[in-house]
Order: structure tokens, then sequence, then C-alpha cells
């Protein structure tokens, strides 16, 4: 076995969670430096219509993408689980089943994604002088989609194994790759958003590529392949029963977040610029969500597995408090110097403007939505899907759409992004009660016997 590989049933807990994470909050700045460098380059070369182009181009994406999310994670989620109780028997099932399932989804999709993205935007009320750049950019984007499943379904498998540091060496040569294409396709070649979406599915199937080699030489003991071979029923079921509701509730989730683009887009070219440069700074304040949050989803898996219940109720108390104060710290310093940070991005006056307004309404709120997201994925580590699925989706349909739409219409629509941090609030009140359902109670039992 590879001796990057992390046991997460013995030994320190926050130590082994750390470590786990570490490549992961790495993995999360290339991440967002992979789409931040598209903003900064198209910003400097091509102007502000083009950022708001690019910047309003992720959820129509994210509408193709959000159930095949959802589905890797109940692999990566069943990966940890079997790697916990040590079953290479229904592992190498659920790896090979995954493979045939990734290509099964990728290529209808996108194919249906080239299709529908006009009267996708089109229902998003992109102004006239974005959308036809914005139809070029995703439609070029669909073309990568095999390359994107393809990775992200790759780096669930990794982290349920144990393994988090092989993704951000795929994702550092992903973003040195898109570095480097971006400045020749937009800098040199004058290419626009085409060149940067070009730059962007070309570095998506070398990380794509990358993390198969990586897997067929270190893991040849899980039965990986290249391409599709085995589509084991049993162990499909078993993925779409862990899956469905997460991509279920990442499709609905993202139909608000259209929701949501739409009332930017109705701001003007200027105010979706500075979200969109806003959204740049603020993912890297948010680096530890994620990273913590798919650390706590391996360490549930792999000890609720192993049946080691004491571990899984000291981790999971412990482990949201050090996200929370992670995200702080990380958010102080965005916030110190987000003047300097939003100039990189654009010299449009109103973009800069607009940016820094959104970063003053959410970033002071992205350490409640941590907390959320690492409790979340600690019930979604041990099998418990339907509580995450049913709080997502309050706060967003009853809390951030509505509270967005009251503020555009009676205060002023510039502060619509008041209803992410209204939400985030919200969310981390409610998602506290999962240490008083049913569930965890069951592991509190355990645990003591």
């Amino acid at each position: 076995m590879a001796k990057s590989k992390i046991d997460m049933t013995s030994g320190p807990i926050m130590r082994l969670i750390v470590i786990f994470a570490i490549p992961i909050i790495f993995g999360n700045i290339l991440q967002q430096l992979y789409s931040t460098v598209d903003t900064l380059i198209i910003g400097n070369y091509c102007g502000a219509t083009s950022i708001a182009a690019v910047g309003t181009s992720s959820q129509p994406i994210e509408v193709f993408m959000c159930i095949f999310m959802g589905i890797g994670a109940g692999v990566s989620i069943l990966v940890s689980m079997y790697t916990g109780a040590q079953n290479m028997e229904d592992l190498g099932k659920v790896v090979k089943t995954s493979v045939s399932f990734t290509y099964l989804c990728a290529i209808p999709l996108a194919i249906l994604g080239w299709i529908v993205t006009p009267l996708i935007l089109g229902f998003m009320q992109v102004p006239a002088d974005t959308i036809s750049l914005a139809t070029a950019y995703i439609r070029i984007v669909f073309l990568g989609l095999l390359g994107n499943m393809g990775y992200n379904m790759n780096a669930g498998i990794l982290r349920g194994l144990g393994d988090s540091t092989a993704s951000f060496i795929f994702l550092l040569v992903s973003c040195i790759s898109n570095i480097i294409l971006d400045i020749l396709f937009i800098a040199f070649f004058h290419m626009d958003v085409v060149g940067a979406a070009l730059a962007t599915i070309i570095a998506m199937y070398m990380s794509w590529i990358a993390s198969i080699v990586y897997i067929l030489k270190k893991y040849n003991y899980i039965g990986f392949t290249i391409l599709p071979k085995v589509l084991d029923r049993k162990t499909l079921m078993d993925i779409i029963k862990l899956g469905l509701p997460l991509g279920l509730n990442n499709s609905i989730y993202t139909v608000g977040h259209i929701l949501m683009q739409s009332l930017i887009n109705t701001q003007g070219s200027a105010f979706m610029a500075g979200a969109s440069v806003a959204g740049k700074i603020m993912g890297i304040s948010s680096v530890a969500i994620s990273s913590f949050s798919a650390s706590m989803a391996t360490f549930a898996g792999q000890n609720f597995g192993a049946k080691n219940y004491e571990r899984l109720y000291k981790g999971g108390r412990i482990v949201p408090l050090y996200s929370a104060l992670t995200t702080i710290v990380l958010g102080i310093i965005m916030f110190a110097f987000s003047g300097s940070l939003v100039g990189l991005f654009t010299n449009d006056a109103e973009a800069i403007k607009y940016a820094l307004l959104c970063v003053k309404i959410q970033v002071p709120f992205q350490w409640c939505y941590c907390v959320l997201n690492t409790i979340l994925n600690l019930s979604n580590g041990i099998g418990n899907v339907k509580y995450p699925t049913v709080l997502n989706l309050l706060m967003l349909w009853a809390v951030r759409i509505p509270a967005a739409y009251l503020i555009a219409f009676f205060i002023d629509g510039h502060y619509v992004t008041a209803g992410v941090s209204i939400s985030f609030v919200f969310g981390m009140i409610a998602s506290l009660l999962f240490y008083r359902s049913k569930s965890w109670k069951e592991i509190r039992k355990l645990s003591t016997t």
C-alpha cells in the first residue's frame, strides 16, 4: 500500500485531520488560483464584460455536474467505509463501477450541455453585452466534462482511501498548465474567453490522466481500470442510495444559485464583474471549509466502517471548532487586504466598488458556513445523508433566496449577497441540532459501550 495513505482509525485525531487537510488546503488554493487566473488575466487583457461572462458561467456547468458530484461523494463515503473495515472485495467493486459510471454520465451530459447553454443563460437574464461571450465559454468547457468528472471521481476515491496528497499534486500540474495556456491563448493570441476555456479543459484533462496513472501505479490492488469494464448492479444501487440524495440536493441547490445569479445579473455587468471578483477573494478565505469538511467525511467514514465509535464521537465534537477558527483567521487576513486584492483583477472603478461591498457583506460570516459544512460532512460520513439534504434545502429555499429578493425589493439590489450571509448563520445554528439527532445519540451510546 502507498505510504501517502492515512489511517484515520488510530492516532491523534487533530494531528491526522490536519495532515490529511493540508494537501487539500493547498489543493483548494490551487483550485482558487485555477479560476482566479482566468479572471485576473481576462480582467487585465479583455475587460469587465469578459469577467462578467466567465463569472456567470459556473452555475450552468454546475447544473450538469451537481448530481454526478453527489454520486462521487457517495463513492468516496463507501470507499472510506470499506477501507476502514478492510473489505477489499467490495472496495474493488465500488472503484470499478465508479469508472464505468463516469463515462456513462459524462459524454451524454456534455452533448446536452452544449445544446441547452443558450436557454440556461437566457433564463438567467444575462445581459446582451455578455451572453455571446458566456455562451462561447460554457460550450467549450462542456467539451472538457469527461476530464472534469473523471478527475473529481478519482480524487474522491483517493480521499476515501486516506490519500489527500495525490490530488494536490494533480492540481499543481493542472494549475501550472492552466496559467501557461491562459497567458499563451489570451495575452499572446488574444482569444478572450475562448482562450480561457480552452486552457481550462486542457489542464483538466491533464489532471485526469495524471490521476489515472497514479492510481494504477500506487493502488493496483483496488482493481481500478482506465476504460469502463464493470458495472455491478448491487454496488451501483449502494452508490446511488448514498449519492443520489446528495446529488439531488446539489441539483436543487444549483437551481437556487442560478436564481441568485439571475438576481445579481439584473444589477448590470459592473455588479456582475464585482460579485465575480469578490467570489474569488472569498474562495481564498474559505479554503479551510472544504479541506476540513473532506477530512471529516473521510475520518467519519473510516471510523464508522471500523466501528470505532468512541473515536468518531470525540472527533465529531472537536473538528468543527478547529475548522471554524482557521476560517476566522483567513477571513481576517482577506478582509484586511481586500482593497489591494480587488485591484489585481480589474481597473474598472464600478466593479471594484461592488466587489469590496460584496466582500464586506459576506466574509465576516464564512466561519458560520465552515461549522455548518463540517458537521454536515460528519453526518454524510456515517451514511446519514438525509439530514444534510433537508438542511441545505431549507437554508437555500427558505432563507437565502427569499432574503435576497426581499433585500433587492425593499432595500437595494446591490446588497443581495447579504442573503448568503443570513443563510450561513441560519445553517450553522440548525446544523448544531445534529448533535441531538437519533443517529448521533446512537453513536454516543455505542461510544460508551
